[in-house]
């Protein structure tokens, strides 16, 4: 059994309205899960499993749902070349709420901009819950879409992270082409 510890206000979403995204994940991994609703907890079944990565592509499933992904987007991680990570913005500032919401709102941007121009530009999905900023994407766009959002909240000018994603995603599509 494997154990994860996701917010108590997102173990609503992993079950799902009649328990169908839970069914959903269950069927698409070929793994039980065994939620505990008051704790926060979910145990992973992982006795009688075919195959172990599923075990580990449903944990960061469930990982990315309670870090605040809709559940259509954590699926995209059954995909063997999409990776998820997570940011804690404690490692760049003190667990002051200041702080941590000031850098939140430079991943966020004005309206959602910068969020959504990154996400656009990297071909991820960018979710910022809590003190955390987690990306989900394929695993050639991950380096450049970890190194933007580092950037970002390391203090560079948001211009300067467009730049350098537009850069290197260019020559990454260029590459891919010879």
């Amino acid at each position: 059994m494997k154990y994860i510890k996701i917010p108590m206000e997102r173990i609503a979403v992993v079950i799902g309205h009649n328990g169908e995204t839970k069914g959903e994940l269950e069927n698409k991994s070929g793994v039980h899960l065994e939620i505990d609703s008051k704790l926060g907890e979910i145990a992973i079944n992982d006795h009688n499993v075919e195959d172990p990565l599923q075990v580990l592509k449903l944990e960061s499933i469930v990982l990315a749902i309670g870090r605040g992904f809709s559940p259509e987007h954590a699926m995209k991680l059954l995909d063997d070349n999409t990776g998820l990570f997570i940011f804690d913005i404690h490692d760049y500032v003190s667990k002051k709420e200041s702080h941590v919401r000031r850098l939140k709102s430079r991943i966020i941007g004005t309206e959602g901009k910068t969020k959504r121009v990154l996400e656009e530009l990297t071909d991820s999905y960018i979710s910022v819950y809590g003190h955390t900023v987690s990306i989900i994407t394929d695993f050639v766009s991950m380096d450049i879409a970890k190194r933007a959002i580092d950037k970002l909240l390391s203090g560079s000018k948001h211009a300067t992270i467009y730049r350098f994603v537009e850069s290197n995603m260019r020559q990454l599509r260029l590459g891919r082409k010879l």
